[in-house]
């Protein structure tokens, strides 16, 4: 005889901390370990309800007074690319895409170290070395790839050099952008909007509807970008909707803006693991 029972995992609160997005504010995160053989699932699952992956533990903001951090995604079927966005995949079309399976290599360190210097010398991974990159590259417990993205060699160079890299996480529904980085000399070519944009391709290539971008946070300007991409959605009071007009968005601050971490884990929906009796 089968049983259906629910993957019931533990969830936890990380103490607060300081916002990377709007200054002045504290973080708080909702989290849950992700490991064994169910974790795809529960990952797939989650994922859906706006939790992101940080290699083996799912979370999502939970803020005391806060609820400006919003999950994303692209609707593949539904986008069209701007006129920006159409110059910027024509700027790049001399780049060649490898997709790999998720281990850390010297040469992705290396530019990760030069982006990071350049774009966020003071953020919280600017103390990351070899083995911390390593990690957060390799310790996936879920279907993940290595999208490496390399250029024509310029003078003086051999091959084909590391233009832009991104971990990507492969759900039942779509591309999920773990963690994107590129060589900050080719700023100029926006390489952070074309990575999205190949990815979109990939997605569409695959039959998956969506890409997750992540958190779009009204008022941050390091998130900001991401409302420039069409047939965008956001989840936002329990349900995935358009994102509409930015400006129907806010960040403000209310101490009943959160439901207590009570109400948030019991509203969570897990997926279902089969057990077999005999």
């Amino acid at each position: 005889m089968r049983h259906t029972l629910p993957i019931a995992p533990q969830f936890y609160v990380t103490a607060p901390q300081s916002c990377p997005y709007l200054e002045g504010r504290m973080e708080r995160k909702l989290f849950t370990a992700l490991q064994g053989e169910h974790a795809q699932r529960l990952n797939d699952t989650l994922s859906k309800q706006g939790f992101r992956r940080s290699q083996n533990v799912l979370y999502r903001p939970s803020c005391a007074e806060c609820s400006a951090c919003l999950s994303a995604r692209i609707r593949v079927a539904d986008f069209a690319p701007s006129r920006t966005q159409k110059r910027i995949l024509k700027k790049s079309a001399d780049l060649r895409r490898n997709a790999t399976s998720p281990w850390a290599t010297e040469d992705q360190f290396q530019l990760f170290r030069r982006y990071l210097d350049s774009r966020h010398a003071d953020g919280g991974m600017a103390d990351m070395d070899i083995f911390e990159f390593a990690a957060m590259i390799e310790e996936t417990p879920i279907k993940s790839r290595v999208i490496e993205y390399t250029r024509p060699s310029g003078r003086g160079e051999r091959g084909r050099p590391l233009a832009a890299v991104c971990l990507t996480d492969v759900f039942d529904d779509g591309l999920s952008m773990v963690y994107s980085f590129y060589d900050p000399d080719l700023a100029d070519s926006s390489l952070g909007t074309y990575v999205i944009l190949d990815h979109i391709a990939i997605a569409r290539e695959a039959g998956l509807p969506f890409v997750y971008l992540g958190y779009w946070v009204p008022g941050s300007r390091k998130m900001g970008y991401k409302a420039g991409f069409s047939a965008l959605e956001i989840y936002k009071t329990g349900q995935w909707q358009p994102i509409g007009e930015v400006s129907a968005h806010g960040a403000e601050l209310h101490p009943l803006s959160v439901d207590p971490i009570a109400e948030q884990v019991a509203r969570i929906a897990l997926p279902e693991a089969r057990l077999t009796r005999d």
